[in-house]
């Protein structure tokens, strides 16, 4: 029974969805996963592609109110369960659904892959600026979400390909 429910969830993780983007390019990505959650803050996150490149989006509360918040291009640092600290660059800082949720993107170049997919993720360290500085965030949950949805699409790609 234990296996079963593991095998749905999985399952669930590789569930692709797409939207059109504000430049007008499609964007694929699977549903925000929680990693961290108090009543005083929160962070979810997921991969997204457009097929050429990958991003770790991610949506943390509370956010900084615009136009503070479209000055955080500081980039990500990630503990993985490596017990090593690997940073991306960032990319893109937004505000979408009439500004209720602030993304933040961040670029997966080819030799993020590598650790990305061998590795859970145990913290993440995002910049806010001003007052309050760096903030942490430690997994708390899904650790090894990242991982998995980033193996559902290059498998996708794989099977694409051999068509």
């Amino acid at each position: 029974m234990v296996f079963l429910s593991a095998s749905i969830f999985s399952f669930a993780q590789c569930e692709i969805l797409n939207q059109v983007a504000p430049d007008g390019s499609m964007q694929y990505f699977m549903e925000p996963v929680n990693f961290y959650w108090t009543k005083a803050k929160s962070l979810k996150g997921c991969i997204v592609t457009d097929k050429e490149n990958y991003f770790l989006q991610l949506l943390p509360l509370p956010f900084p109110e615009k136009p503070e918040g479209n000055k955080l291009k500081k980039n990500l640092l990630l503990k993985l369960s490596d017990g090593k600290t690997y940073e991306l660059k960032h990319y893109d800082t937004r505000y979408v659904a009439n500004d209720t949720v602030m993304e933040m993107l961040y670029l997966i170049d080819k030799d993020d892959m590598d650790w990305l997919l061998k590795y859970e993720v145990n913290e993440a360290k995002i910049d806010m600026m001003g007052d309050e500085g760096i903030r942490t965030y430690g997994f708390k949950l899904h650790k090894a979400a990242l991982m998995e949805q980033l193996n559902c699409f290059l498998k996708e790609e794989k099977e694409k390909k051999k068509k």
